[in-house]
């Protein structure tokens, strides 16, 4: 099997845990911070996620499966875009995980790990262009 590699991406949120956790899984948030994207999975561990919308004039639908679910404290899904231009097979499939920390004052550490990376400039380049962004945005709503 091939090396695969992994970057990550911490924010502050003041906010708490459980409100973090809600504009993770909830459709409705998930769109406020992801460029209207449609969510939809159960959220059960094995599921389905799909997520479908519109990025820079091309319509896409993303899928991945739900690997962990431990409300309030950490998400697993795996994800593959068509928009990448990789096959749709299993070693193309990014591995990503929230975990959410509570910390003083009713406030939250949310740290997202991107794995499952051909190389190190890939997984950096994920956190810095796709990732970092969003949770700046995922802050904002939670915040709100």
């Amino acid at each position: 099997m091939a090396e695969t590699f992994q970057a990550q991406e911490s924010v502050e949120i003041e906010a708490p845990p459980e409100r973090v956790w809600q504009v993770l899984v909830e459709p409705d948030l998930v769109a406020r911070y992801m460029h209207g994207t449609s969510l939809e999975t159960d959220w059960q561990v094995g599921g389905p996620i799909v997520w479908r919308g519109e990025w820079q004039g091309h319509s896409y639908e993303d899928k991945g499966e739900v690997l962990a679910v431990e409300p309030p404290r950490q998400l697993a899904v795996t994800h593959w875009s068509p928009l990448t231009g990789d096959a749709d097979e299993p070693a193309n499939y990014h591995h990503v995980t929230y975990v959410i920390e509570p910390l003083a004052g009713g406030r939250s550490r949310l740290t997202l790990t991107h794995g499952n990376s051909p190389t190190q400039e890939a997984a950096d380049a994920m956190i810095e262009n796709g990732w970092r962004p969003m949770l700046q945005s995922l802050k904002e709503v939670a915040e709100d």
